[in-house]
């Protein structure tokens, strides 16, 4: 892919669910998930539509979307503010390696910092080494203190 023409990253509306779909998809099934394109679709629109989360998208030049970061809104009691859980980052594998990925998380920076946030937190698979590279070339920092934990209710 030709990304000579530039990216452009916006936030993405209901308007952007269908474009946006197959990323979400694709993310899924990275991490192990079954194929459902609907179901990204009717997550995305309901997440988006609800303003539960907030998506960037990267655009490229000739208007395809390559990919998208997802960050969720929440509060640290312990610092007594607002963060956010970036929760998604995905990047089309014929646009990796032209800095979409840093793109994107450089945005949600910026937005954070905007909003008033005093962190962002984010979580990775711990074989996802080229993304633990970036994540700390833009000075993310891995917790050595603290152990996180999921307790599944399904």
């Amino acid at each position: 892919m030709d990304l000579s023409a530039g990216i452009s990253i916006r936030r993405a509306g209901t308007e952007d669910v269908d474009a946006v779909a197959p990323l979400f998809d694709a993310y899924r099934q990275f991490y192990d998930c079954p194929a459902d394109l609907q179901l990204a679709r009717d997550y995305l629109t309901s997440r988006i539509g609800q303003a539960d989360s907030i998506v960037f998208v990267a655009w490229s030049g000739s208007g395809e979307a390559i990919g998208f970061t997802q960050l969720y809104p929440t509060f640290c009691s312990v610092e007594a503010s607002p963060i956010f859980v970036l929760y998604d980052l995905y990047v089309a594998p014929d646009s990796r390696q032209h800095g979409v990925g840093r793109a994107l998380l450089t945005q949600a920076e910026e937005f954070g910092r905007a909003k008033g946030a005093t962190r962002m937190d984010l979580s990775t698979a711990k074989t996802n080494v080229k993304a633990q590279s970036v994540y700390e070339s833009l000075g993310w920092v891995r917790d050595e203190v603290f152990l996180h934990y999921s307790l599944f209710l399904g």
